[in-house]
């Protein structure tokens, strides 16, 4: 076959093998997502909050994250507190306008982060000016930082507590990932809280494999 269509079809090809060879890469961060998720839930169950946050495709990701732990993943349970920074548009453009775009997300740690709560950074770059402020304020405030990153090493991941990164080269490609390593981290959470038991193949209807 030749053509457009040839191209057409050979990029998609390309782009299912990098994602694979990026799901290989990520199976070896589930060990990782089942700590963080483990640790997430006796946070929120115990009353702590989570916060998430990151730039454009991320922020998205992050958002998405939020939703699952204030809604639910699978199985209904509590409601938990999490708060995608980025979501609240009055201000976080007050915020950029009065402080600068680089401290747009730390003031809004400083104002719903406690000691012991989690912040979720997600960069595909893991460079964004803004998210290295927030992870500096964090720390200092007392918080547990995670990052969920492209290739390291990177600026954010070394001033995370952990970090799962994926070196795949497209950012589109690192996007994807993130939100599979989200997903794995709720399901995790709900494992962790006995809302649901992964080794059951009975949930899913066949055996699970990351």
């Amino acid at each position: 076959m030749s053509g457009p269509g040839a191209v057409a079809g050979a990029y998609g090809r390309r782009h299912v093998e990098a994602l694979r060879r990026g799901l290989a890469e990520l199976r070896t961060e589930t060990a990782t997502l089942a700590t963080w998720g483990t640790h997430l839930a006796g946070l929120l169950a115990d009353g702590g909050r989570l916060l998430a946050v990151g730039n454009g495709g991320s922020a998205a990701q992050a958002q998405h994250l939020t939703a699952e732990l204030v809604g639910r993943y699978r199985t209904d349970r509590p409601a938990y507190s999490a708060i995608a920074l980025h979501a609240d548009t009055s201000s976080v453009t007050a915020l950029a306008n009065d402080y600068g775009v680089e401290y747009m997300f730390a003031r809004q740690v400083e104002a719903h982060g406690r000691p012991g709560d989690v912040l979720v950074l997600l960069s595909t770059s893991g460079r964004s000016a803004n998210l290295l402020v927030a992870a500096e304020t964090a720390r200092r405030r007392g918080l547990t930082v995670w990052a969920v990153t492209g290739a390291a090493p990177n600026p954010l991941a070394a001033l995370a507590d952990a970090a799962v990164c994926l070196g795949v080269p497209e950012t589109a490609t690192v996007q994807e990932l993130h939100l599979v390593a989200l997903h794995i981290l709720c399901a995790e959470v709900d494992r962790a809280l006995g809302v649901v038991d992964l080794r059951d193949a009975s949930e899913t209807g066949a055996e699970l494999a990351v």
